[in-house]
């Protein structure tokens, strides 16, 4: 397995497999864009390929040369858009090939010429246009039982050849067949005993008259608004071929479906789906005699009883299973007054809204074998609940809500094997509530909020052969709870509780010492920090143990006793368990001699040496990846471990030392050519790339400052005025809302044009020379009141404006007012085209602003509405 790797080329993954051993590959989860072709041709004995969730996006001929003996190719997940000739050249012995959610499009005719032995295809999930080129390519498969195209772009069955006649299964469903369009009486092959037409949104049942369905055992047309007695009146398809799950199905037409069955006994009745709410007494009295009656998801909230809906006719004795899961039911199935049906033996109520189970909610079907209440909403037992199932072997109540479970609720089970209480909200077992299950095997406690176990809450369990108590919050275990179980029990995981040592010193009974014959310990994770410490004696008494886990545990400090008792452990899993305690104690392992496989992946070790591995002479696998290991003695892993096979030193920090020269990823004689830049750090490099821009600023600076000084000056000025009237409220009332300069060659624009729409059409009061300036005071002190009494100034540009002084003045005191009030008040209009050489120096110094709140008076009529609104807008404060 070389997942999740990042592999690149497949060269690097196969180049030091063994070839006469190698027979099953995994290289999913990686980064192969390409096979080139012999990729795999050193590994000539492989019989399963996984290439699934890389980049390939080509198959080059023989790419899969040399792989004779394949049997299983599985290239889904990919970029594959094509197949073209030769991409399976070589496999002849190939049986399955998966080539799903590809985007794949077109397959080329001889594309499976070479693959004369497969027996299924899938091609599931791509953009295959239509099913006549793949009838082609497939023409070549003689022995081809399955062609899986589902989740495809299919809108035609044809026009193509037929399908290879030795085809027993089609899936076409999850496409747009809307009305199967090229459907031809010789396009299915008499052989074939599937056919899965499923949500491709077929309406009229008339479409399947073409085909040949008179030899299929089974018909999918979920999902399909179709009507499942006219599809059957209108086709020879056999009516216990036609699975009606999914196709809304109405109580009113059961009973003239139930007559199309015939009499004789029907295996399975399936009525999935079909959205049925209520099912009244003898809904299924025509149906002939059933195996199974499956009503699963329907929108059932209440049942009668399960005799009453089958009347009184002769099919309730042969009903074994009832499958009521996913509706809507909030109680078991009532029967007051109904006899019992004793050859009912499995029934599933999963995925309903139970509640609770009343006194003898199961009286109707007392030998029951398998009950299943799991994924419920169940808080209440009552202790008569389960009363009359003496035959009940399995009882899955898991992912309920149960609290705490009443004395007496189990014990009528006798014979009870499995009980399965997982996922439910118990914080307590009262002593005897599990009593009276003398053969129950197998107990699901997992996933509670358990905190304590008391002496006597596991008694009565003398043949309780698996106990699973993980993720719950036990706090500690002792001994006296497992006293009972001694005899028998082999499994008892205890992961993900609260369990903690702090101290090396046990200070109490070893808790595992009556589990003389348990075989499968798991103590991993245990919350929230760890178990900390493995103190001695800890695993005393566990003489037949097999595998054990310490995973996930922030380990401090293990005993260098702690495994003397495990004689004939075989599984060892530390990994995780790094929590800063250093090396391992030498000796640890010592009484392991039986030891095949020890897991010590993320532990934080720093050094092994041979007083660690002193006696494990059977020890096959060991993982020492994530590790500070700097070395590791060719001792160790050579003589030490004379029966090591794999050694996993993924991610460790070994450097290139002499010690370390008889791995493979060194060279050979004395590391003369190995990589120099592991022990060297270029910190020239690392300062040129630190330096440089800061030298680049340093000298950029003064070329500004000489370059663009007052401009800089000009744009700090620009963002405090922005700023300013962005975050400040104005509070100073003007007496105008606009200054208008203008030179008197434009006062017939300015009368004509601008007074009207800003004073009448715009409702501002503008301030004018000849109308405004007061008379007998000097000219520039009118011209300084009347922009400083203005919110905006408002320049009228033109080329008489340009060469007159009194206007250049205006200009100048209006932008003087941005460096004295940090206010930008104005605004450039200009009434003709004007080349930047006309401009006067002063004006050139304003190039940044004439870009960013200036109007240009349209010469196109049509476009003045939108210049007189922008104007408007940005006198009364909304920007330029």
């Amino acid at each position: 397995r070389c997942v999740q790797r990042f592999l690149a080329t497949v060269a690097t993954a196969v180049g030091d497999l063994p070839p006469a051993t190698a027979t099953s590959l995994n290289l999913s989860h990686n980064l192969l864009p390409h096979l080139p072709p012999g990729s795999f041709s050193r590994l000539p004995r492989l019989l399963t390929l996984d290439l699934t969730h890389n980049l390939l996006a080509t198959l080059a001929p023989g790419a899969f040369g040399g792989l004779g003996a394949l049997a299983t190719l599985n290239l889904s997940h990919n970029r594959l858009v094509n197949l073209p000739e030769g991409s399976f050249l070589g496999l002849g012995n190939l049986r399955g090939l998966l080539l799903d959610h590809n985007p794949l499009a077109t397959i080329s005719p001889a594309a499976f010429l070479p693959l004369a032995n497969l027996t299924w295809l899938t091609l599931r999930g791509g953009r295959l246009p239509a099913l006549g080129p793949v009838a082609v390519a497939a023409g070549h498969l003689p022995r081809l039982r399955l062609l899986d195209l589902c989740g495809n772009r299919l809108s035609a069955l044809g026009p193509g050849p037929p399908l290879p006649p030795s085809l027993l299964a089609l899936l076409l469903c999850n496409n747009s067949l809307e009305g199967l369009a090229g459907a031809s009486p010789g396009l299915l092959p008499p052989a074939l005993r599937l056919l899965d037409l499923s949500y491709n949104n077929i309406s009229r049942p008339s479409a399947f008259a073409p085909l040949r369905l008179g030899n299929l055992s089974r018909l999918l047309v979920a999902g399909n608004p179709l009507d499942p007695l006219g599809l059957l009146e209108a086709t020879d398809l056999r009516p216990r071929s036609l699975d009606v799950s999914g196709l809304g199905l109405e109580v009113a037409r059961l009973g003239q479906y139930c007559r199309s069955l015939g009499v004789a006994p029907l295996r399975r009745l399936q009525l999935r789906r079909n959205g049925l709410r209520h099912l009244p007494n003898g809904s299924l009295a025509a149906c002939p005699p059933a195996t199974t009656l499956d009503l699963t998801g329907n929108r059932l909230r209440r049942v009668g009883c399960l005799g009453g809906l089958l009347g009184v006719g002769g099919g309730r004795g042969e009903l074994r299973e009832v499958v009521m899961e996913h509706n809507l039911l909030r109680w078991p199935p009532l029967c007051p007054g109904w006899p019992p049906l004793p050859g009912v033996r499995n029934l599933s109520l999963r995925f309903n809204r139970i509640g609770g189970l009343g006194p003898g909610a199961f009286a109707e079907t007392p030998r029951l074998r398998l009950l299943r209440l799991d994924l419920n909403s169940l808080a209440r037992l009552d202790p008569r609940g389960l009363r009359g199932l003496r035959w009940l072997l399995e009882l899955r109540l898991d992912n309920n809500l149960l609290t705490d479970l009443p004395p007496g609720a189990f014990s009528p089970l006798r014979r009870l094997k499995t009980l399965n209480l997982r996922n439910n909200r118990l914080s307590v077992l009262f002593p005897g509530v599990l009593g009276g299950l003398p053969r129950l095997q197998t107990l699901d406690l997992g996933g509670n909020n358990l905190r304590h176990l008391g002496g006597k809450a596991l008694g009565g369990l003398g043949g309780l052969r698996r106990l699973y108590l993980d993720r719950n919050r036990l706090l500690e275990v002792n001994a006296e709870t497992f006293q009972p179980l001694g005899v028998s029990l082999e499994v008892l995981d205890l992961g993900g509780n609260a369990l903690r040592y702090r101290s090396q010193r046990l200070g109490q009974r070893p808790p595992f010492q009556p589990l003389g014959r348990l075989r499968l310990l798991k103590l991993q994770g245990q919350r929230p920090f760890g178990l900390h410490i493995v103190p001695q004696r800890l695993f005393q008494g566990l003489t037949s143990l097999r595998s054990l886990s310490l995973a996930q545990n922030g380990l401090l400090a293990i005993a260098a006793d702690a495994f003397d008792d495990l004689g004939q452990l075989e599984f060892l899993t530390l990994a995780d368990s790094g929590g800063g305690g250093g090396d391992l104690p030498a000796g640890v392992f010592k009484n392991l001699s039986r030891l095949r496989s020890l897991d010590l992946e993320n532990m934080g070790l720093r050094s092994l040496g041979p007083q660690i591995f002193g006696n494990l002479s059977r020890l096959e696998r060991l993982l020492l990846a994530r590790n500070q290991l700097r070395g590791l003695d060719k001792g160790v892993a050579t003589g030490g471990l004379p029966a090591l096979r794999y050694l996993d030193l993924r991610k460790c920090p070994l450097s290139c030392a002499c010690d370390n020269a008889w791995l493979p990823t060194c060279p050979p004689a004395y590391l003369h050519s190995f990589d120099t830049r592991v022990c060297f750090l270029d910190l020239g490099l690392y300062l040129f790339s630190a330096t440089s821009p800061l030298v680049a600023l340093a000298l950029a600076l003064p070329l500004l400052y000489h370059r663009g000084y007052w401009r800089l000056r000009y744009h700090l000025y620009l963002l405090r005025a922005w700023a300013n009237g962005r975050w400040r409220p104005e509070r100073r009332r003007f007496l105008y809302d606009t200054f208008v300069s203008y030179n008197s060659a434009d006062e017939g624009w300015v009368l004509g044009e601008l007074v009207p729409q800003l004073e009448e059409g715009g409702s501002l009061r503008l301030c004018l020379h000849h109308r405004d300036f007061r008379p007998g005071r000097a000219i520039v002190d009118n011209i300084v009141d009347a922009i400083y009494n203005s919110r905006k100034t408002v320049c009228v540009v033109s080329r008489g404006y340009l060469r007159s002084e009194w206007c250049s003045l205006e200009i100048q005191l209006a932008t003087y007012r941005l460096f004295e009030e940090l206010r930008d008040v104005l605004v450039l209009v200009f009434l003709e085209p004007l080349p930047e050489a006309e401009l006067s120096l002063f004006h050139r110094a304003r190039r940044v602003l004439l870009r960013r709140t200036h109007l240009r008076w349209p010469q196109q009529p049509q476009e003045r509405p939108l210049f007189w609104a922008k104007l408007i807008h940005t006198l009364r404060g909304g920007g330029g």
